[in-house]
Parts: structure tokens; C-alpha cells; sequence
């Protein structure tokens, strides 16, 4: 898939939102990417988790036994993701404000995982993410999401492969430009804090 093909289908989707977003960052921005809508159709996602699959080296591919991702966007991202690949898909979850596997879920000793977000901002989720699986046991050998929007910034201490880098703007609280900070803000990702 093309970037032009990708960011159709975010647009299809009616994924690809404009307003003024509080990102579960706390970071602020113009456009907002809402992955639950364009994995709401089982066919879109698994176009888009088969091109983020392809982006990925065919020696990672292999060496991969698993998938993991962070609750709750996440979720079907990493389903997607590991049904391409043809591996089991696990989920961390929050339920006490730190993630970690619950509802039987297991990692073997040194099981190798790749990690699988559906948007990058800061970094923040998967690097928590991460630990969480470590501490199960699992073996982070690499990262991936469907969109990556931290300008290239997020290091998550592993290898990352996003199937799109979007460049989009983001702002303190305090800094917000007149125009956006004219504008009502909204919270739709799914972390509160």
C-alpha cells in the first residue's frame, strides 16, 4: 500500500478528524486519527495489518512468536496484526492504572513479541506497554503500529515499524496557537490521565 492508499482508507473510514483533540498525551492537536473507526470494518483491517506486516523485515516476521498490544486501541490492531502473521495475540490491560497481562493470558520465558500499538504519539503507551511485557517474561524484539505520528521522535527501545509517519502538529496546553485554542476541545482516546 501506498501512503495515498492508506490515507484513503482512514479517510473512508471517516478516521482522519479536524478540530481540537486532547491526545491521552495531554498534548494538544488540529487532526486526529481515530483507529477504532477505521478497524470497525474487518476487511480494512486486515488490508491495513497485511501492508504493516509487509513493511517488516522477513527474518523479524519469522523470529516472531507472538503479538501483544496495549488495551484497548490496541486491541485490534494486534489481532490483526498477529492473524497476518499466523501468531497468537494477547492484550495488556490497565486495571489498576499500570498495564499487565490478566484473564489468564501468559507469556512463556524469553517468548519473542512483537509489540503492536495502533498510533504512536509520544511514545508513552507502548514504552509502558513494553515493560509490562517484560516483566510477564516476554521478549520485546520489535514494535510496530498502523500510524506513527511522532515526527519520528518516539524511541520505544526496540526496533519500530509503523505502516504510515504522519506529521502532525502537537501543543502544550500553554501553547496552543490562537486558532486552535479558539476552538472547543475534545478528549477521544481512550486513556484519562
Amino acid at each position: 500500500m501506498t501512503e495515498d492508499d492508506i490515507l484513503a482508507e482512514f479517510r473512508a473510514a471517516d478516521a482522519l478528524l479536524e478540530g481540537h483533540f486532547i491526545l491521552s498525551s495531554g498534548l494538544h492537536s488540529p487532526r486526529y486519527l481515530q483507529c477504532a473507526r477505521v478497524l470497525m470494518d474487518p476487511m480494512r483491517g486486515a488490508r491495513l495489518a497485511s501492508a504493516l506486516v509487509a513493511t517488516m523485515p522477513r527474518d523479524l516476521r519469522s523470529a516472531i512468536e507472538i503479538v501483544v498490544s496495549p488495551a484497548m486501541g490496541g486491541i485490534i490492531a494486534g489481532h490483526e496484526v498477529a492473524r497476518a502473521l499466523g501468531v497468537e495475540a494477547l492484550f495488556v490491560e490497565r486495571p489498576a492504572g499500570t498495564f499487565e497481562l490478566r484473564r489468564g493470558f501468559r507469556l512463556s520465558p524469553g517468548q519473542k513479541v512483537l509489540m503492536v500499538e495502533d498510533v504512536v504519539t509520544t511514545g508513552l503507551s507502548s514504552r509502558e506497554a513494553i515493560k509490562a511485557i517484560e516483566d510477564a517474561g516476554g521478549d520485546v524484539i520489535a514494535a510496530a503500529s498502523l500510524v506513527d505520528r511522532s515526527n519520528g521522535t518516539a524511541d520505544l527501545g526496540v526496533p519500530f515499524y509503523p505502516l504510515i509517519r504522519l506529521t502532525v502538529p502537537t501543543y502544550e496546553a500553554d501553547a496552543l496557537p490562537p486558532e486552535l485554542a479558539a476552538l472547543p476541545a475534545e478528549k477521544p482516546g481512550s486513556r484519562k490521565a
